[in-house]
Formats: C-alpha cells, sequence, structure tokens
C-alpha cells in the first residue's frame, strides 16, 4: 500500500509493483469536525477502503509511503486497531526501494482480487481528551518550535498539552530515513520517562504523525496509547489548559 500527501499523482508515477493505493483523506481519516483535523475513519468505511486494496486478516500487509513513514505508520496503526495482526512497515518507504534499485510500476496500479478483512476496532489502546492529562508520560510528537508554542503553521491555537514532553517524528529516523535500532529508540524515550510498563500515550497535530511515535515505541518494545484527537481536537474546548514555554 502507499500513502501520504502527494496522492494519486504520486502513485501513478510511480510505486511498488503491485501496490495499491490508499487515500489518507478518505480512507484513513473521517472528515474534520470537533473530533480534530483526522479523526479515525469509520469502520465501515476503513474496512472497505482495506478489502478494496485486498487485505484479508490472514495475509501478512506491508505498508510504505514517501512522507518519511508518517501515513504509512497510520495506516500501520489503524489496521493493528482494527485486529490486523500481521502489518510492517517499509523501513526507509520509497526512497529506499528505489535507492535499492528495486523493480517501479507505473500507472493506474493493478486490479486487485478484493479482501476479506473484517474490522474490529480496539485492539489498540487510545485515550480520550480526557484521559490525555492523566497519562504518565505523553508524547508530543510535533517539532519542538511547535510543542513549545513559538509557531504555530496549522491549528488556530499554539501550544501544548500540559504535562507533556516532546519527541519529534524526526528523532525516530536516522539520516537516511529508516528507523533507528530498538536499542538506540529505547534509549530515546527512556530519556522522557517512556519505558516498558509506563503509562505512555503520543498526540500530535491530528493524529496522524503520532503513531509513528507509537511505531517506534513498539520497536523498543514500550507499548503506547495513541490519542486520536491530538491537538486539533484538544483546543477545540477552550476550557481546557494550554502550556507554552
Amino acid at each position: 500500500m502507499g500513502g501520504g500527501p502527494a496522492g494519486p499523482e504520486e502513485y501513478a508515477a510511480g510505486h511498488v509493483p503491485g501496490a495499491s493505493y490508499v487515500d489518507m483523506d478518505t480512507a484513513l481519516a473521517a472528515p474534520a469536525g470537533a473530533g480534530g483535523r483526522h479523526p479515525l475513519p469509520e469502520t465501515a468505511v476503513f474496512e472497505a477502503a482495506m478489502r478494496a486494496a485486498g487485505v484479508s486478516a490472514d495475509r501478512p500487509v506491508v505498508v510504505y509511503d514517501d512522507w518519511a513513514g508518517h501515513a504509512a505508520a497510520r495506516c500501520w496503526w489503524l489496521l493493528r486497531f482494527h485486529g490486523h495482526e500481521d502489518v510492517r512497515v517499509l523501513d526507509g518507504g520509497w526512497s529506499a526501494w528505489t535507492a535499492a534499485g528495486q523493480p517501479v510500476e507505473t500507472g493506474a496500479g493493478p486490479v486487485v482480487e478484493p479482501g476479506t478483512f473484517v474490522a474490529a476496532p480496539g485492539a489498540m489502546p487510545v485515550v480520550t481528551a480526557d484521559e490525555a492529562r492523566w497519562v504518565g508520560v505523553l508524547i508530543d510528537a510535533r517539532a519542538a518550535v511547535r510543542f513549545r508554542g513559538e509557531t504555530e503553521p496549522i491549528d488556530p491555537v499554539a501550544g501544548r498539552i500540559p504535562g507533556a514532553v516532546n519527541v519529534p517524528t524526526a528523532l525516530n529516523l536516522t539520516d537516511d530515513g529508516t528507523f533507528r535500532s530498538a536499542g538506540e529508540l529505547r534509549e530515546l524515550y527512556a530519556a522522557v520517562g517512556a519505558t516498558a510498563g509506563a503509562s505512555v500515550a503520543a498526540y500530535c497535530g491530528s493524529g496522524v504523525t503520532a503513531a509513528h511515535d507509537v511505531l517506534a515505541l513498539e520497536v523498543a518494545g514500550v507499548t503506547a496509547a495513541l490519542y486520536p484527537g491530538s491537538w486539533s481536537e484538544w483546543i477545540t474546548d477552550p476550557s481546557r489548559p494550554v502550556e507554552t514555554g
């Protein structure tokens, strides 16, 4: 599967042979609203999109993108959340695939036999806005300048959820765009208190890139919940506190 901000045109220009395109805004998120900019998709919508991509519960799924793993991590998390037990992310994504000289397919893509995946939500932990503040280690996956509230290019309010700590998704990757080793990730997250057995959750601007931190934490052996609404939902209630600096 492919996915990311560039959309179908980039997929048609080149993709892994046999890969199906999955759209971020229509398959991996519900319309923006009170639940934030990228709420979780309706179960039936997600199930239909996965079946159209050929997903079945008894077949492994590999997800990739050309967006530093952000969309791939979101799709990985959604498949796991909805009960698929064997989902992998192509490390390094499309860039690593082409750099390795692997074959490339162009055009609209293959005609895929529909899958039989049955989506059963709840297999990965989540937290609500009310629960997020009381998590032992709440990780903000956004860039440091957004975490500190120095700039906010997307959402109407700058800042962070009080008590959160910052591990930008970029820190999960090496210079070549692949994930750091399990040991390096354990050290990175242990520095903010996110260790095996701790109460850990992650959020970002709209719940997409936070899945990247959840994936990195899983590689490190730490189970973390996702706050799907993230900052874009948090600020819809003016009574919720905001921290800066």
